[in-house]
């Protein structure tokens, strides 16, 4: 099993890493492989709604975002993390999900996602909802945990001392495991969903 950790922080080695790092260790031990890539210090660009990753089958932006595509592809699970910005994720982050949520035409289903916020004191609870929508949108399961998935900290290393903030995140990082294992014994046993032909509708008429 693999699953792929983003960090939009723009500390590398900030309480976000900090924080990941704990749920890396716990995927280790079930035995599932964890890569971090830290996206929040690299420059990306917003979507500019040209439509050429219809065309390509990729952004046209050949930045993180395509380096990443093909390991979200492969990945059972895919685990967000970003420091809380005015109630609301790292803007370079949510760049590079919207980009890599759009611009990838690979099927989503049933890849688990999750989501997790770091922040000294308020807005967790607003940025994990706007991190959860990549996944509803996608027919991705999202992996839940005792607590929402927030820890806090200000000062380098201070999360380090929120002990409930980092359990929550090794009893998700197991719920997460046992969910794509089973996941993966579902789609062994009988394949993914049925799916209809989606049926686009406009409010404007």
């Amino acid at each position: 099993m693999k699953v792929l950790i983003i960090n939009g922080s723009p500390r590398e080695n900030g309480n976000t890493a900090l924080a990941l790092k704990e749920m890396a260790e716990v995927f280790a031990a079930q035995g599932v492989e964890a890569e971090i890539i830290t996206v929040g210090n690299k420059a990306i660009r917003g979507c500019v709604a040209c439509g050429g990753c219809k065309k390509k089958g990729q952004c046209v932006f050949d930045d993180a975002v395509n380096e990443v595509a093909p390991k979200f592809e492969a990945a059972d699970g895919i685990v967000v993390a970003s420091p809380v910005y005015y109630a609301g994720a790292n803007a370079t982050l949510m760049a590079f999900l919207q980009r890599l949520f759009y611009s990838t035409p690979f099927d989503k289903t049933m890849k688990v996602g999750a989501s997790v916020c770091i922040a000294r004191r308020g807005g967790c609870s607003a940025t994990y909802d706007e991190m959860n929508k990549f996944f509803g949108i996608s027919g991705m399961p999202i992996a839940a945990s005792q607590y929402w998935n927030s820890v806090h900290g200000g000062a380098p290393g201070e999360a380090a001392q929120d002990a409930e903030g980092l359990q929550t995140l090794r009893a998700l990082a197991r719920n997460m495991t046992f969910l794509m294992k089973s996941i993966a014994l579902g789609k062994a046993a009988y394949g993914l969903p049925e799916k209809e032909a989606r049926a686009w509708t406009n409010f404007i008429r």
